[in-house]
């Protein structure tokens, strides 16, 4: 393949870099946000997909925020790829303050008591290895378990649920805000300095044809 690593990553530097990228987060934000003012869509579509992307991220749906920020993207007519990279929103270093936001706001608004946030990520841990042994107990003679999945839904994700969204729509409709007018200049600014270099280029083949010896 063209494009694979000569050197595979080891474990250890997939999970290192998931928390400090390579050439660190300076660098991370700086291409995505090259990546978003070079998409070709209008800046309102690209801030659309931008805002689900943030939203989404604000979910406990954890691995499926890609699947679910494309769909969003479709259903609101905005930018897929803004979407995906909106996402990054939720990154190791803002999901532990997203799930204290939304895991205490989602708990005050249903009634329930404060969990602790050590125990809401073992928590998503174990609903994770209880969901796989429940699906592969439908293939086997082994027991389906729902209880731990009972409570697990009840006290961490449903809340988690709950209080995500209202940070989450106030987060992405102030990504829209402030994305819209900030690509738009650019692509505005990008159409201008295209449009110089090419009217440099077309006087450049004028000149050179009026200052070419006619035969």
């Amino acid at each position: 393949m063209v494009f694979k690593r000569r050197k595979p990553r080891t474990y250890v530097e997939i999970v290192s870099e998931s928390f400090y990228p390579r050439g660190g987060w300076t660098r991370a934000v700086r291409y995505v946000a090259h990546r978003l003012q070079r998409l070709p869509d209008p800046a309102h579509k690209i801030s659309r997909g931008i805002a689900v992307g943030v939203l989404v991220s604000f979910t406990p749906l954890f691995g499926m925020h890609f699947i679910l920020a494309t769909l969003l993207a479709v259903a609101i007519r905005g930018n897929i790829l803004a979407a995906l990279l909106g996402t990054f929103i939720g990154n190791p270093l803002t999901f532990p303050l997203i799930a204290a936001v939304s895991m205490e706001l989602g708990s005050w608004m249903l009634g329930h008591g404060r969990v602790p946030l050590t125990l809401v990520l073992s928590a998503f841990s174990e609903a994770s290895i209880n969901l796989w042994r429940n699906f592969i107990a439908f293939f086997t003679d082994e027991p389906v378990h729902w209880s731990g999945l009972d409570v697990f839904w009840d006290r961490v994700f449903l809340p988690y649920l709950v209080g995500g969204l209202v940070p989450g729509f106030a987060a992405a409709i102030a990504a829209y805000v402030l994305a819209n007018p900030v690509i738009a200049a650019y692509q505005r600014a990008r159409v201008a300095r295209l449009k110089k270099r090419f009217a440099k280029k077309r006087q450049r083949v004028i000149s050179r044809r009026l200052s070419a010896p006619a035969e």
